[in-house]
């Protein structure tokens, strides 16, 4: 559904009115879905990364803040991937492997990150995350074919620079909350430019009706490290829909979620600014506090208590995938909002108008496979399956009915279609339709990692813990270390939850 201007603007200024009115639903808007992008500070800087190259073929500019390597705290405890350590050209090619062996399937294909626009920034007085990492995220991209800007900004800390001051800022050389600061440097110009070029002057006093709290519990299936609500700034020149947009995704870091510091991140780091006058959307998805433990790729059993994006596997360990729950969530987030009439690639505001595919319905369900069908759509040139907010088909379906494969037993799922014109725009999103494979769900053990190697389910190797058959490092080999492992075939486990 869509609405004039003079609703839309109602809807804005009617969510702003506070906790007292329920978030409304993300909008839908006219996105030019060549034009998005991501950036984020600390964890928000290491989350952005990881949606860089698992959806490579969605984000094309991708900015990162004082942020690690991809799939870094997948092999490493997280402690080697921040505090100014130094990464090895050992750890970079594991890292790498992981990008190669997953290109084209758990991520896009890899060959996508030459094409995008990066930006990089650290300041030299980081000691939270610090050069060294950064220079391993520089190596990293340029070993991807990226050529990235990278920025090291003399006596800035951890934190997010801007050239204004703002109610709460923190001297630039001190890491500490809201961790945004005055540092005489406008990060968010130098990302936004860098994605999308020159940019028109700034407005330093965004209206507030532009800012939209919404419901992200529609996305977040349940996540424990995501708030129930979002924020978005959506310009008065995008919000009827008329002019086609950019959008970017503005990650905050730790202990800078909406309930640690309220709007500072939304508000005082400039973003809104430059959008305002330059028809950029932008997407502030939430966090929340997160304190019980869990189970991690190499970091062993760990609270989330700072509200951190999930860079080292607290929600599983596909964090890094396009699999990943705070991934999925973040990515179907996107393509809710480049879901409006008009969006399309190229910028011109044409886009399809085919309408949802009717009839959605799922049969012939097997221990890894469903058939998924619907009516045919006048016009339509094939058609995308999507499970959750990931493209199922590798190339366009010409039928009407998709085998979707490599499913887990026992597992309910959800698809929605979208029929595709002759110039290749996806026309509006169907009803989602839901199917559970046959057979018998993944078995799961939780217990310390000392007894997982008593079990037989790991191994142990130089004070570490290894998982048998996909030799995931668990963490320490202790009594105290807690890891949950799934078994998903004979003798072979890997770190996780069973649905």
């Amino acid at each position: 559904m869509s609405f004039g201007p003079k609703k839309t603007l109602w809807l804005l200024a009617a969510a702003l009115t506070g906790a007292a009115n329920a978030a409304v639903t993300l909008p839908a808007l006219n996105i030019d879905t060549s034009s998005i992008s991501v950036s984020g500070l600390s964890s928000g800087g290491f989350m952005a990364n990881q949606l860089g190259y698992a959806h490579s073929a969605t984000f094309k500019g991708v900015g990162v803040f004082a942020g690690g390597p991809y799939m870094c705290a997948g092999h490493s405890n997280y402690t080697a991937c921040m505090y100014n350590a130094s990464i090895s050209a050992s750890q970079l090619s594991t890292m790498q492997g992981d990008i190669n062996n997953w290109s084209g399937s758990s991520i896009d294909a890899k060959a996508n990150v030459a094409a995008q626009k990066v930006y990089l920034f650290v300041g030299s007085s980081d000691t939270t995350v610090g050069p060294n990492p950064m220079d391993a995220v520089n190596t990293q991209y340029g070993n991807n074919g990226a050529t990235p800007q990278y920025v090291k900004r003399a006596g800035t800390a951890h934190v997010f620079p801007t050239d204004f001051d703002a109610t709460g800022n923190n001297s630039c050389s001190t890491a500490a909350s809201p961790y945004i600061s005055n540092c005489g440097y406008d990060g968010a110009k130098a990302a936004l430019t860098q994605f999308y070029g020159t940019l028109n002057a700034r407005n330093d006093a965004p209206a507030a009706a532009n800012y939209i709290e919404f419901d992200q519990t529609a996305y977040s299936a349940g996540n424990p490290g995501m708030a129930a609500t979002g924020w978005i700034y959506v310009p008065a020149a995008c919000s009827g829909g008329a002019s086609q947009c950019k959008l970017h995704v503005a990650l905050h870091g730790c202990q800078q979620s909406y309930g640690n510091i309220g709007d500072k991140f939304i508000k005082n780091t400039g973003y809104t600014r430059w959008a305002d006058t330059n028809k950029i959307v932008v997407l502030f998805p939430q966090t929340k506090v997160d304190n019980t433990s869990h189970s991690t790729a190499a970091s062993g059993s760990l609270a989330n208590p700072n509200a951190c994006w999930d860079w080292i596997g607290w929600y599983g360990a596909d964090f890094a995938r396009k699999s990943g729950v705070q991934i999925t969530a973040l990515k179907a987030m996107v393509d809710r909002v480049a879901s409006g009439t008009g969006s399309g690639g190229g910028g011109g505001g044409g886009g399809t108008t085919l309408p949802a595919p009717t009839g959605v319905a799922t049969s012939g369900a097997t221990t890894s496979s469903m058939v998924v069908s619907w009516a045919a759509v006048t016009g339509a040139s094939g058609y995308n399956v999507y499970r959750a907010s990931t493209k199922a088909n590798a190339s366009l379906v010409t039928a009407t009915n998709f085998t979707d494969t490599g499913l887990a037993a026992a597992t309910t799922y959800s698809w929605t279609v979208r029929a595709v014109d002759s110039a290749g725009a996806e026309g509006t999103t169907s009803a989602p339709a839901t199917g559970t494979t046959s057979g018998t769900a993944a078995t799961c053990y939780t217990s310390s990692n000392y007894a997982h190697t008593t079990a037989g389910r790991a191994t142990q190797s130089g004070g570490y813990t290894y998982a048998k058959g996909s030799n995931q490092n668990m963490g320490l080999w202790n009594t105290f270390t807690t890891t949950t492992l799934k078994q998903t075939g004979p003798a072979y486990y890997v770190i996780g939850t069973c649905p």
